[in-house]
């Protein structure tokens, strides 16, 4: 038998922790067969009488590649031996797979690196930010070497995903505070999230709404998958470099502790950070207020001091008049405040205000703190008519199953008024509607309207006003209103936008096919902020110059007006501004209307001043009924 034969018997096919399949074993058999079958040459004795001094090559080197090569495998030759890597590539490429190996640890540490000092709001994303020394991670990583081998790779996972979830969070934040200037609510806000997926499919179409919606989900998916390997990987690469890791964690804690006991800053930005802790502990008291507000919401709403007044001793001052109660989406201070836009929008409320004044009429206007900014409308129309400051969903749920008498109700107690509801922006089945006492609502699909929407917006504020004269205040021999109108023209994304016509033509709506075409695109507009802001404000000026014709048209002697905004608009409008101011405006002919109102102090004309006073929304109601009852 030759010395090839016989290395191949001492070699253990097990040896590399596999066992060689039938094929393999037929193969070597028929191999020594015909091995034993050739004449027997001359032993080459110089391989066993002279030392190995050729230079090993790559592939007898590169056993230990990467964390994927397995201890104990002979060279690919051997039989039995697995190749390491996809197809044995590691082994054929061994610097590839050295450069793969060290650029995985360092996206790895990159990506922990984020999730950790990552802002939960946009606006404060800077490169100061991802410089810091995170307190959560050198405790984390000192965490992960002090632990025994188990409970190390169980915390890695854990923690891995952890940090994932807290990241998913920052990033919704992200989105409710480019919406609605403020956090995520862990408690209320779960319903939000179908209002949100709604408003894709109305402004952006079916298609627009499955993609947006399908892309969160991977990205979250990927984000929790993406973060708990890595913590895995970087916890494996700390073990084996133990030392090392071991002092930077040290070093690290120290920095920590001087930058912080020093205030030490880049800019603004502080470099000791606990910010994880913070966000955390954040989040634990909104979870635990979030649980108390309906014992404390309960307590509030059963305080009415008109619960017990007479039908005929309610809202005396007003009887015999039409009062509508106007709601102007999304405007707010900003369309009057900011430099950029108050020209324009002060042009159109003097314009305004001069034109009422030509007919006989005249206004008061002041400032209301809204509950909500940015969007959450309903919020805020029934904090304006419950007197209670409805600040989340869940309070409004329970307002909306209560007994609590809003504004519209006691108008509809006293059987003086047909109360009705023109909401273009409804177009489904809307069951609180019956809580707000309202005789009949007009929603999208009953003001006669068969033009088309001009993106969320289904009727613009023109053809409202114009179909609620049509539908009911135009009637002969009727009896007095009460009516609440929503005007949505002016509801986010703000394009494209309606324009005025002449009231003659509106006709059945038709003709806003053509406006709609001479429109904008939502799409390219809000790629720039400025031309955001710039469609915002003539949308405002839209929504006004549609209530205030309409009052100078048909507006008599018995019309009291009542308009004002719900929210601020979205903060690519507000620009920071964080204030949730909105104006309110009386407008009236009969002069004794505004006189019961005349120690309220707030501005002549439809522009309130600066220092004009300011409630709080959810104070209007009781005020109201005050100055407009027997007393008042």
């Amino acid at each position: 038998m030759s010395p090839f034969t016989r290395s191949r018997q001492l070699s253990d096919p097990t040896e590399g922790g596999a066992e060689p399949d039938d094929g393999t074993a037929a193969r070597d058999a028929a191999g020594e067969q015909a091995e034993a079958d050739k004449p027997e040459a001359a032993p080459d004795t110089s391989a066993e009488t002279e030392p190995d001094t050729a230079p090993k090559t790559a592939a007898d080197t590169s056993t230990d590649v990467g964390p994927d090569t397995a201890p104990g495998t002979g060279s690919e030759g051997s039989p039995g031996a697995l190749k390491p890597g996809w197809f044995g590539w590691r082994r054929r490429y061994p610097r590839v797979a050295r450069g793969v190996s060290v650029g995985t640890t360092v996206l790895a540490g990159a990506l922990v690196l984020f999730a950790l000092l990552v802002p939960n709001q946009v606006d404060k994303i800077e490169f100061a930010s991802f410089v810091r020394i995170p307190a959560e991670g050198v405790l984390l990583a000192g965490l992960l070497l002090a632990l025994p081998p188990k409970a190390r790779r169980v915390t890695a996972v854990v923690m891995g995903a952890f940090l994932g979830l807290v990241t998913i969070l920052k990033f919704v934040d992200m989105g409710f505070y480019q919406i609605l200037a403020r956090p995520f609510d862990l408690v209320l806000d779960w319903i939000l999230i179908e209002n949100g997926t709604d408003f894709l499919r109305e402004t952006f179409g079916r298609t627009g709404q499955v993609l947006a919606v399908t892309g969160v989900i991977v990205l979250f998916v990927a984000v929790l998958v993406l973060t708990t390997l890595s913590v895995v990987r970087l916890t494996r690469l700390m073990v084996r470099h133990r030392p090392v890791a071991a002092r930077t964690t040290l070093i690290l804690g120290t920095a920590w502790m001087t930058c912080m006991t020093l205030g030490l800053q880049i800019g603004t930005v502080p470099i000791a950070t606990k910010g994880n802790a913070e966000f955390l502990g954040n989040r634990v008291e909104q979870v635990r207020a979030g649980l108390k507000d309906a014992r404390v919401f309960e307590k509030q709403a059963a305080v009415d001091a008109f619960a017990k007044t007479p039908p005929d001793q309610l809202l005396t001052g007003l009887r015999g008049k039409d009062v509508l109660f106007t709601f102007i989406e999304s405007y707010g201070r900003v369309a009057i405040d900011d430099p950029a836009m108050a020209q324009q929008t002060d042009a159109v409320l003097k314009e305004g205000t001069g034109r009422l004044k030509a007919a006989g009429f005249a206004s008061r206007s002041g400032w209301l703190e809204s509950p909500v900014t940015g969007a959450g409308s309903w919020l805020a129309h029934s904090t304006f008519l419950s007197g209670l400051w409805i600040k989340n969903q869940q309070r409004y749920r329970n307002l909306t199953t209560s007994d609590r008498m809003t504004l519209t109700n006691y108008f509809g107690k006293t059987g003086a008024w047909r109360t009705v509801g023109i909401v273009p922006g409804v177009r489904r089945a809307w069951p609180e509607g019956k809580y707000f006492g309202l005789d009949h609502i007009y929603d999208s699909e009953h003001l006669g309207y068969h033009g088309p929407y001009f993106s969320w917006t289904p009727v613009p504020d023109q053809f409202s006003m114009e179909a609620f004269q049509r539908l009911e205040h135009g009637k002969k021999d009727r009896e007095p209103i009460m009516a609440e109108i929503i005007l949505a023209s002016s509801h986010n994304p703000w394009s494209p936008i309606a324009r005025m016509i002449d009231w003659d033509d509106l006709g059945d709506g038709s003709v806003f096919h053509r406006i709609k075409k001479e429109g904008t695109n939502p799409t390219e507009v809000w790629k720039d902020p400025e031309k955001v802001r710039t469609e915002y404000r003539r949308a405002i000026e839209y929504s006004i110059r549609s209530l205030t014709e309409w009052v100078e048209r048909y507006g008599d002697e018995d019309t009291v007006l009542v308009f004002l905004g719900d929210h601020q608009p979205v903060p690519t409008v507000t620009a920071g501004d964080t204030g949730k101011d909105v104006p309110i405006t009386i407008v009236a002919k009969d002069k004794k209307v505004l006189d019961r109102i005349a120690g309220w102090n707030w501005t002549d004309g439809l522009k309130p001043a600066a220092n004009a006073p300011r409630w709080g929304m959810d104070r209007f109601r009781d005020r109201f009924m005050t100055a407009y009852g027997p007393q008042g």
